[in-house]
């Protein structure tokens, strides 16, 4: 789940689902747990996510996937700590950036030997 710089104002599940890194499915379910995931719906009902929405979606998967919370307590951290939640997952999503930008260096030295 990489940086990503959102441009648009809007984005589609499918655009979502791509720079998180994550199903549609997954979404949408967390969108049925989390109250803080309120996307716009078109008159076709499709989804459409803010950036906003997005940087939620982002603090949720850090709960989740890198914290291994289960729903219940991610829930519970969402309400009692956002902010501090926030720059939390900030800073573990440049520190994996770190990673895997020396792992490619690595990689490409260990290819010159």
């Amino acid at each position: 789940m990489g940086s990503t710089e959102l441009s648009k104002k809007y984005y589609k599940i499918s655009d979502v689902a791509e720079i998180l890194g994550i199903s549609a499915s997954t979404i949408r379910y967390w969108e049925s747990e989390f109250p803080e995931i309120s996307p716009m719906r078109s008159v076709s009902n499709q989804r459409f996510y803010t950036p906003e929405d997005i940087e939620v979606l982002r603090i949720i998967y850090f709960l989740l996937k890198i914290k291994g919370l289960k729903i219940e307590a991610a829930k519970e951290q969402m309400r009692l700590n956002r902010n501090n939640i926030s720059k939390r997952a900030e800073i573990v999503e440049r520190l994996l950036d770190v990673r895997d930008e020396l792992n490619m260096m690595l990689k490409a030295l260990e290819k010159r030997r």
